[in-house]
């Protein structure tokens, strides 16, 4: 397979697969979703403004999910559970939904404890650059953000950023990226 190798302007080098053309230089996407009541599941998404006429996908390079920490109570386990996916979910995802492309997690153990228990995070939380060309390509327009939190007093949040850049798909590459996210959400 050939490849064409650019920099932008934050000096990251792009390896571009074939069928691929780099429109843009690395763009930072920062977003936030609030649970909109304690412990249930919540979705957001955000628009990329792609290009569908010109085949425009978006290569993801990394990301960064914050969310926020559980409530620690005494006697009850509490979590934060997060995922970021390219297509609408009725639940939170992991790693194993071919459409997951980060997960993560805080989590506070104290069934059993007469204080406040003991803090876990799970390290999904940042997807950075790595030897991999991408970590993802988003072929249609969103992106969208899962939370829930588990037997926390207050609604939680996530904050998060996502890092890539736009690119132009040949027809067969666009049509084959459109046509498996969709057909595997």
């Amino acid at each position: 397979m050939s490849r064409t190798n650019t920099k932008d302007y934050l000096g990251l080098s792009h390896v571009m697969p074939r069928g691929l053309k780099s429109t843009s230089s690395t763009v930072a996407i920062g977003f936030s979703v609030t649970e909109t009541a304690a412990n249930t599941f919540t979705q957001g998404s955000v628009d990329l403004n792609l290009d569908p006429l010109n085949n425009e996908v978006f290569v993801v390079q990394a990301i960064n999910l914050e969310p926020a920490i559980p409530d620690a109570l005494a006697g009850l386990d509490t979590a934060v559970v997060t995922s970021l996916t390219t297509t609408s979910q009725t639940a939170i995802q992991f790693l194993d939904n071919t459409n997951c492309l980060v997960t993560s997690s805080h989590f506070i153990r104290a069934a059993g404890f007469a204080d406040g228990g003991v803090p876990f995070s799970s390290g999904q939380g940042e997807a950075v650059p790595t030897q991999l060309e991408y970590l993802g390509i988003i072929a249609t327009n969103d992106f969208f953000i899962q939370l829930q939190g588990t037997a926390n007093l207050t609604g939680k949040s996530v904050q998060g950023k996502l890092y890539g850049y736009r690119a132009r798909a040949d027809a067969s590459i666009y049509s084959a990226l459109v046509q498996g996210e969709v057909l595997s959400a």
